[in-house]
């Protein structure tokens, strides 16, 4: 079994870096609506990679948008995303303070602005998709929504223990991960956009 995809979602998702975020939004929240928190930004974080497996290439068919140009398109994503990590932030940080705000309003930050997009935005899906295509059958395709459950597990797991994890790592142990885990990424963003680009121009193959 392959398990390159596991390691580059987990590369991308990195719950452990969402932890500082998940201890701020959570901030003044009682025991069972923190582990409520938890359970919805994990369930969600599932569900988003599950719908990406399952019928992202069938909506990039309704879009007309080839997957080399996806592949592309991704590894650019990839590798922001990993250079992001190298400075020690999350690779999915983009959120407006709207969106902050919002979320704070209506209790639902679980879903934004901690699964959509800290845990998984464009960077995730986009590679969720592509690994899609590379699973040729039914077993490969069920082992890429199986890795969306290690992932929710995962994530659980990290922001249950977020206090114990923020007092033991630290900031500096956090970063260190992070950028431990943008080095990975990077080297993984070129291999997407290196095999998107041999199929736009075969002859770079050559």
């Amino acid at each position: 079994m392959d398990f390159k995809p596991l390691i580059t979602l987990l590369a991308i998702v990195n719950p452990l870096a969402i932890v500082p975020f998940f201890i701020h939004y959570t901030q003044g929240f009682s025991g069972k609506q923190r582990r409520r928190t938890v359970w919805v930004a994990a369930f969600s974080a599932f569900a988003v990679i599950a719908t990406c497996a399952l019928i992202g290439l069938q909506i990039l068919e309704f879009f007309g948008i080839s997957l080399a140009s996806f592949q592309v398109g991704g590894g650019l994503l990839l590798l922001s995303s990993a250079l992001s990590m190298l400075n020690a932030q999350p690779a999915e940080s983009k959120v407006t303070p709207g969106e902050v705000e919002d979320a704070a309003a209506r209790a639902s930050i679980a879903v934004v602005p901690l699964t959509i997009p800290l845990l998984t935005g464009p960077a995730t899906m986009s590679t969720v998709v592509i690994y899609a295509d590379q699973a040729k059958t039914f077993l490969q395709h069920a082992a890429l929504v199986g890795y969306g459950v290690v992932i929710a597990l995962a994530t659980a797991i990290c922001f249950t223990l977020a206090q114990p994890i923020s007092r033991f790592l630290g900031q500096t142990g956090i970063n260190v991960m992070t950028r431990l885990m943008g080095l990975i990424l990077a080297a993984l963003a070129v291999e997407v956009m290196a095999t998107g680009l041999i199929q736009l121009f075969p002859a770079l193959g050559r």
